[in-house]
């Protein structure tokens, strides 16, 4: 009777381990979206802050909040620095929203922002005909 009672309660403890084992192993950090990382020495200053959820069925008092902090569309990506205000206005959306810490080298105004999403052309524009028939741009 001891020995069974030995070999369930080693088993036990053999089944908790692997368990416990099996659900640290499977939590790893998850990899950085962004393309290049900061410098250790660069503080952190501002709030990468993107609409994810859209509020469409949500209450105004949300849709103000998302207005204030100056996203108007999914996907939109602003950044605002540290301040109480913004932290507040975050807490206030922080189910629809996706933040991220980032120092004041990788803020993106608008203009940078769309710049970085446009194609590139395909082409090269070499001259036109105007050009060719006055001889500019000829050596």
């Amino acid at each position: 009777m001891a020995s069974i009672l030995s070999s369930r309660t080693l088993l036990n403890t053999q089944w908790r381990n692997a368990a416990r084992s099996l659900s640290t192993a499977s939590h790893t950090p998850a990899p950085s979206t962004s393309t290049t990382p900061p410098a250790e020495s660069e503080p952190l200053t501002h709030y990468k802050i993107t609409l994810r959820r859209s509020a469409i069925s949500l209450g105004d008092k949300i849709k103000g909040t998302l207005i204030s902090l100056g996203i108007h569309r999914r996907m939109q990506t602003v950044y605002h620095r540290h301040t109480p205000e913004t932290a507040g206005k975050i807490l206030r959306v922080k189910e629809l929203v996706e933040v991220h810490n980032v120092p004041t080298s990788q803020v993106r105004t608008n203009r940078e922002q769309r710049l970085e999403r446009m194609a590139t052309r395909g082409y090269k524009v070499l001259g036109n005909r105007k050009d060719a028939f006055m001889n500019v741009g000829r050596w």
